[in-house]
């Protein structure tokens, strides 16, 4: 079951991104400050949860936070600091937009960039711990999710309103097939090559 706090001393906000290891399309970061009584039934890591119960559960977290934003950075900002800093960076824009500046930060994953004065914790998983990373990583998800299936009508040759951009053998093929798009990580794709994932 997962934990409604890290510290009953502090206001936590849980912090997680969306789209890391995608092909195309930005990286999406959330931050979402819940009460520290919340509780709910089937809130998860969002990669566990049907794209249903993710809906649900989003409404629900909307309703219910404290707090909470949604922050992107662009596939050619990607590439030009690396997949990682820009996680990092999508992260630190969603906490500009903070009203009631959180104490502590529960970080997603093992490694993250100071932000400000803001004590964090890292936590490996911790999507599937804490339900203010778990309302985080819904939330990045779903308006990533969004975000990808609009990109598609313009660009319905990559399958994006299905594979979210992800490295799919159907998304390769289309990338051979078609070229890169203006949203393709360029970075990404030279990777991919050098991998021989293009290969039938």
């Amino acid at each position: 079951m997962l934990k409604a706090y890290y510290s009953d001393k502090f206001i936590e906000a849980g912090l997680d991104e969306a789209g890391r290891g995608c092909l195309a399309g930005p990286v999406v970061a959330a931050y979402c400050i819940l009460p520290k009584d919340y509780f709910h039934p089937f809130l998860n890591d969002s990669k566990k949860l049907t794209k249903k119960q993710r809906d649900t559960v989003r409404k629900e977290i909307e309703k219910e936070a404290l707090e909470f934003s949604i922050a992107e950075v662009c596939n050619n900002e990607i590439d030009k600091i690396n997949i990682l800093n820009a996680s990092f960076l999508a992260m630190h824009k969603a906490l500009d937009c903070a009203t009631c500046p959180p104490e502590l930060l529960l970080v997603d994953g093992n490694r993250f960039k100071q932000y400000r004065d803001i004590p964090h914790e890292c936590i490996v998983e911790g999507d599937g711990k804490f339900f203010s990373i778990a309302a985080a990583s819904v939330l990045a998800k779903t308006f990533r999710d969004e975000l990808m299936v609009k990109l598609s009508e313009d660009y319905p040759s990559y399958s994006w309103e299905k594979n979210m951009g992800y490295a799919t053998a159907s998304h390769r093929k289309a990338i051979k097939k078609f070229g890169v798009s203006p949203f393709h990580r360029k970075s990404f794709l030279q990777n991919t090559l050098q991998l021989n994932l293009f290969e039938d």
